[in-house]
């Protein structure tokens, strides 16, 4: 099993989902970042300076846990539907569901 976290702006979180759920991916859990904030003092603006280069202020954290086949299936759905963002890959150990008692595959 692996977890997978997207980082994407807002407007590509629908089209995204709706990509994850015709794949039958179930259990996507999104969090929302909190941005650099929208007004820079005046030392560092990057109209004098050249150096601040922000991506996007307001976006959104997705995160999927499932089974490693699907890796490149949600690799895949992303990429198309959004053009900025990191994908973000992490092994899961262990997954226990807690009212059944099921492990791995069977608690997602």
């Amino acid at each position: 099993m692996i977890r997978v976290d997207i980082t994407v702006p807002t407007n590509d979180v629908g089209a995204i989902s709706e990509g994850l759920r015709k794949i039958h991916v179930g259990g996507v859990t999104i969090l929302k970042v909190r941005g650099r904030g929208k007004t820079l003092p005046p030392k560092i603006h990057a109209g004098r300076t050249g150096m601040f280069r922000p991506e996007f202020v307001d976006g959104y954290k997705l995160e999927v846990i499932v089974a490693d086949n699907k890796e490149d299936d949600i690799i895949e759905i992303v990429r198309k539907n959004s053009k900025m963002g990191k994908i973000f890959i992490l092994p899961v150990t262990r997954a226990i569901d807690i009212e059944s008692g099921v492990e791995s595959e069977g608690a997602i």
